[in-house]
């Protein structure tokens, strides 16, 4: 006789497929989490994308304004 041999309750059945019921449900609420958490990150990646942009644009052209200041200063 196999003494490695486990002989599973009917009970112990229940209980298996009631947790491979609820890693199947996990599994499925991480994959959702994973979609929004993905799309998350690429809309805050293009709003990073146009602030820093906008950042560049409004450096220059306060850097225009400085220079035209310098050389309204400079001409009187």
């Amino acid at each position: 006789m196999d003494s490695n041999k486990t002989d599973y309750t009917e009970t112990d059945l229940r209980q298996l497929e009631q947790r491979v019921d609820e890693l199947i449900d996990t599994v499925g609420l991480l994959k959702n989490e994973n979609t929004n958490l993905r799309q998350q990150k690429d809309k805050l990646v293009t709003e990073r994308s146009q602030l820093i942009e906008k950042t560049e644009l409004a450096r220059s052209r306060v850097e225009a304004m400085i220079s035209r200041l310098r050389s309204l200063e400079l001409g009187s």
